[in-house]
């Protein structure tokens, strides 16, 4: 299993039951992946750095997701095609960073 972290970021028009029911379906999409959404951080209404799609704010969620890779893809696709998100961008955390912040099972010697 490997660890990701994936930014979201949601149209400004999205009311909060529309953003739930995206995250509960991203969570749905990796629970059927055999992975887990270790962590959600939801860090709200912010200003873009410049005008995206004629809008200047969205809100952002920042997911940690443990899962192995080829999982993200039909992911990625949702998102992709999904008129609510305006962006997404999904990393793949180092490993020592990923046992710091313990989400990592400790493997056998």
């Amino acid at each position: 299993m490997r660890v990701y972290e994936m930014m979201i970021i949601f149209d400004s028009d999205v009311d909060d039951s529309g953003i739930q029911q995206m995250l509960n379906r991203v969570t749905e999409m990796v629970t059927a992946g055999k992975g887990k959404v270790a962590s959600t951080d939801r860090w709200g209404r912010r200003r873009f750095a410049y005008e995206i799609n004629h809008k200047l704010e969205g809100y952002y969620v920042v997911l940690e997701i443990v899962t192995e890779g080829p999982n993200l893809d039909d992911i990625d696709r949702f998102l992709r095609i999904a008129d609510q998100i305006v962006r997404h961008k999904t990393m793949r955390l180092p490993e020592h960073e990923a046992a710091r912040r313990g989400l990592l099972e400790q493997r056998a010697s």
